[in-house]
């Protein structure tokens, strides 16, 4: 365990932690030459054309410290520490075995960093020399720091032309107390200096502290389901240890079963003969049923001697204490997704099973939906987290979706005191019959240049954002912090604030409460008949400019009928917003050549009284591509 270095990449979007992993695994041998490819560890095609990293990714790398020119003189051949990533032999003193987890930086992927946190000692917090400190930089050390790891600082990119890493030095040094000294300065591109960040490493990080004697304790960090290895559970080894053949039991599901196989990530999956205390490293499972290993887990042996009983009470695992884990994700967005083809819905869910053991901030539940058929409510962290997985689910499970018009949950008083969460307009009970409605508020912090602060708050306030704090890293940036609804900053709030800042301001949020505010349901009428579908709940102040907005739209999608629409948008009883469809005008007299004028007026009385009973008694016809065109984003 001395030799044992486990700790992951942390920094804004963009700031060059893929490239410099890259840089890592080449120091280390980890690649050779002949394999290496740009961003090496993000393995997804969705990742590599967007550019940016969606999930985390260990990497298991073995250093030569004492080779190093820090450490002692000498030094072993790289071809033979390369063979170690595949033949697991023991490392000798001087060598190290760095366990490396790439994060993404996008502020909706928090969750992917959070429990690479849990599952290391230390942290390398990487801030590009030409952008300086951003807002998911500090959120990404508030999280560090709260899971109290060691933080090395890192300065990227100091080739670039615009690079000023004295500046961000002194922004480091404020924001984070840190002496100038403890900075790495370094070009991920170039590789210049990257060798004194695994020296630091080595020196700095602390060995994992466990214990090799008690019974295993491994905490599951991440998980993906294969075909033919069933669930995969990546691992961090706390205590003991772990091999095929030994009988395990998942201690939140209960689930037990005989392991198939063990490894490491060598970068890919390498199979070993054993996982030991303080090692990251997978196990195949072999279970088909996704939800048996959930995220946050701990896994621990079952008594062998009882592994032929396992309904034995008695059993050695019940006197294990559970790890930690993690915290329950709170999803900040809710959305419908729907199969084109009701047919597939059956494939949809079972999609969704397999992405949520590999995405743990997705949740889902079953919906229904008069003019979409059958779907699921699912919850996101964020507008590029539902982007991602409507993409991924299309492009991995080949399924045709259309996804609804993305909102927030709100919580519900009733008469009695009692409330509810609610994540959709249509679960909202009659009116008259709750006391009130609370919505979901975020505090915001906004990195821009002191230039644009006076956009930005404009911007905020005008979305009633409730200023906290203003503070300046250095005389040119500073960081605004607000109290903001969420509702107001899904939908699209950033690409507003790119607009104001031209492009150079960052933001991330976390999920304050629910407060209570004049909060009303819209609901949209067609010819006095309620659309559900397209009801929202919103602040009473933007109601008419929404419901004017949806009701414009309306009229424009809907087809022409052979009576008069009338669209409305309302609260209550009270009418908000109105758009009138004309009806077609069937040429009932060209029929006629001649004659008097009577016979023309008769058939078009005729025609009047017969347009009137459709009203009446008809409904209007909604083609489904009109919902679909309505709801979709």
């Amino acid at each position: 365990m001395t030799n044992i270095r486990n700790f992951c990449i942390i920094a804004h979007i963009d700031h060059g932690k893929s490239t410099l992993a890259d840089r890592l695994l080449e120091l280390t041998n980890t690649i050779s030459s002949r394999e290496m490819r740009a961003q090496y560890l993000d393995t997804m095609d969705l990742e590599r054309e967007r550019g940016i990293t969606i999930k985390l990714q260990p990497v298991r790398m073995h250093y030569d410290y004492r080779h190093s020119g820090k450490g002692a003189e000498g030094g072993r051949d790289q071809n033979l520490i390369r063979s170690w990533a595949i033949q697991d032999d023991e490392i000798s003193d001087g060598f190290y075995e760095l366990n490396l987890i790439d994060t993404p930086g996008h502020v909706d992927f928090t969750y992917e960093v959070s429990r690479s946190l849990a599952a290391v000692e230390g942290a390398l917090l990487v801030v590009d020399a030409s952008q300086g400190i951003e807002a998911q930089t500090l959120a990404n050390l508030h999280l560090a720091q709260e899971h109290h790891l060691t933080i090395i600082p890192v300065v990227n990119k100091i080739d670039l032309p615009a690079a000023d890493p004295d500046r961000v030095i002194r922004e480091l040094q404020s924001v984070i107390g840190i002496e100038p000294e403890d900075v790495i300065l370094v070009s991920a591109k170039t590789g210049e200096g990257v060798e004194k960040i695994l020296d630091a490493i080595v020196e700095r990080v602390p060995a994992p502290k466990g214990n090799a004697d008690a019974p295993l304790r491994a905490l599951v960090f991440d998980s993906y389901f294969d075909q033919f290895r069933g669930v995969v559970a990546y691992v961090r080894i706390v205590d003991g240890e772990v091999k095929a053949g030994d009988n395990i039991v998942m201690m939140a599901s209960r689930a037990k079963v005989e392991v198939m196989e063990v490894g490491c990530f060598a970068p890919k999956l390498t199979k070993q003969s054993i996982l030991e205390t303080s090692e990251i490293g997978y196990i195949a499972t072999g279970l088909k049923d996704v939800r048996s290993v959930r995220v946050g887990d701990t896994i621990t042996l079952v008594e062998p001697k009882l592994s032929e009983k396992l309904k034995v009470k008695s059993e050695k695992w019940e006197g294990v204490k559970a790890l930690e884990g993690y915290k329950q994700v709170m999803p900040f967005v809710y959305a419908g997704i729907f199969t084109i083809d009701n047919a597939d819905f059956p494939q949809l869910r079972d999609a969704l099973d397999k992405l949520q053991l590999n995405d743990s901030s997705l949740i889902f539940e079953p919906e229904s939906s008069p003019a979409l058929g059958f779907g699921f409510r699912c919850g996101f962290l964020g507008l590029l987290h539902l982007d991602i997985v409507q993409e991924r689910l299309e492009r991995e499970f080949n399924l045709n979706l259309v996804t609804t018009t993305p909102s927030v949950s709100y919580e519900v008083t009733m008469p009695g005191g009692d409330k509810k969460i609610i994540h959709n307009p249509t679960e909202l009970p009659p009116a008259g019959t709750y006391k009130e409605i609370a919505e979901p508020w975020i505090r915001l912090e906004v990195v821009c240049p002191a230039e644009y602060v006076g956009n930005v708050m404009q911007l905020i306030q005008g979305k009633r954002g409730v200023q906290v704090d203003v503070k300046y890293l250095d005389p040119t940036r500073s960081v605004l912090i607000y109290e903001i609804p969420l509702a107001s900053v899904v939908t699209e709030f950033y690409d507003q604030l790119k607009s104001v800042t031209s492009g150079y301001a960052s933001m991330a949020y976390e999920m304050l409460e629910y407060r209570v505010d004049n909060l009303v349901k819209v609901d949209i009428l067609l010819n006095t008949k309620p659309i559900d579908t397209l009801s929202v709940i919103i602040h009473r102040s933007e109601a008419q400019r929404i419901g004017q907005k949806i009701a414009t739209k309306l009229k424009e999608l809907l087809p022409r009928q052979n009576f008069k629409i009338v669209i409305q948008a309302a609260i209550g009883g009270k009418v908000i917003a109105r758009e009138e469809l004309s009806p077609y005008r069937k040429d009932v007299t060209a029929k006629l050549y001649g004659g008097d004028v009577t016979r023309k007026n008769k058939l078009l009385d005729k025609q009047k009284k017969g347009k009137k009973r459709m009203k009446m008694v008809g409904d209007v016809e909604i083609p489904q591509s009109v919902f679909r065109s309505m709801v979709s984003n």
